[in-house]
């Protein structure tokens, strides 16, 4: 495997897509040759050992919406959600944002591959090819007869969550609030379950992490692949809504399933603050429950780099390594340590992708 000296990682969840479409440079250039803005660029992902990923995308609101990190500095908050997307201007910025992950694949002569099936992934870990899964954060950019769905399938895309945080079509996201249980509204509507039908049917993973409880379960009680939750973390040690409770870790557990743990500051400390000032000990306390609810086959890292405030300790990619020797240091043996980096989301990939 290339630099042997890096353990490799692979990543549950990043917002790099959103940062290049709205840079300065030319997106393509700026990701392959680095431009050292944010947490993400390819340069210093190889640096840090990140061998792949989901590349989310996600669509803004019109108007920029809250600025929801200033608010989660509060010692309590229950952030306002904008008001849901008009379908015309969420599939121009979800083709936009799908266009520059397959034109950074185009532009970088075999450095990044955008990976369809498990093999795909494993291929990329062994020639050190940058593994990229196009994702969906947030389905406002398909309809409700589900055209889109299909166009963007046979584009690449293998993982959606139905929703961001925000209502749409298809049901209800968990708020940014704290402290606060998940469980804060309806869950899916009918589009929506016929939508996790539809990503069944086409082996599409399904990403839980902004929804509510009960949408939760909706999809629990619908989907027959395992239960994955791409970016959060434990609602026992910090009681934020988009923290997963062990009712639904072991869910999760029992569908053979995967919880990538989140570096956004404000779902790991106790207090739900958003602090740079955040130990990779308090990950690494979320790390250990996940293990002891979930199993350690089910657990991995999902950092929404580029979409979120994280700990200082890491920075940006080229800190990876420095969490890698944190978690060393915590106890965990090299087994584990490779499962919770990188073989735990090609498994669970493999599980409900096929081969």
């Amino acid at each position: 495997m290339p630099q042997s000296s890096l353990m490799p990682v692979f990543d549950g969840h990043n917002d790099v897509l959103l940062r290049l479409m709205r840079g300065k440079l030319p997106p393509e250039r700026a990701f392959l040759d680095g431009d050292n803005i944010g947490h993400l660029d390819l340069p210093r992902m190889k640096e840090g050992g990140f061998a792949g990923g989901f590349f989310a995308v996600y669509v803004p609101s019109e108007g920029g919406g809250v600025d929801v990190d200033a608010l989660m500095t509060q010692p309590q908050y229950d952030v306002p959600l904008p008001e849901p997307l008009r379908l015309d201007h969420s599939q121009k910025i979800t083709v936009h944002m799908a266009a520059l992950l397959m034109r950074i694949e185009r532009a970088s002569e075999g450095r990044v591959k955008i990976c369809r099936t498990a093999a795909d992934i494993r291929e990329c870990l062994k020639t050190g090819s940058l593994a990229a899964i196009l994702h969906i954060e947030g389905a406002e950019g398909i309809d409700g007869d589900l055209y889109m769905l299909d166009v963007l399938y046979n584009s690449g895309l293998r993982s959606i969550g139905p929703v961001w945080s925000r209502s749409n079509i298809f049901g209800h996201g968990v708020p940014f609030s704290y402290p606060s249980s998940p469980d804060t509204g309806p869950g899916l509507t009918e589009l929506g379950k016929e939508l996790i039908r539809a990503c069944n049917r086409l082996k599409i993973m399904i990403d839980l992490s902004h929804l509510n409880e009960k949408g939760f379960w909706d999809v629990a009680k619908i989907s027959d692949v395992p239960l994955v939750a791409t970016h959060s973390n434990a609602h026992a040690i910090c009681q934020h809504s988009r923290n997963l409770t062990d009712k639904q870790l072991a869910a999760i557990r029992e569908s053979r399933g995967m919880v990538g743990v989140n570096f956004a500051t404000s779902f790991i400390r106790a207090d739900g603050q958003r602090s740079e000032n955040t130990t990779l000990e308090d990950m690494i306390r979320h790390m250990d429950h996940l293990i002891e609810h979930v199993g350690v086959d089910g657990v991995g890292l999902g950092s929404d780099f580029d979409g979120a405030t994280i700990p200082a300790e890491i920075g940006d990619a080229r800190g990876l390594p420095r969490l890698v020797d944190a978690m060393r240091k915590h106890g965990y043996d090299e087994a584990t340590v490779r499962k919770l980096c990188y073989e735990n989301w090609v498994n669970v990939l493999e599980r409900t992708w096929g081969a």
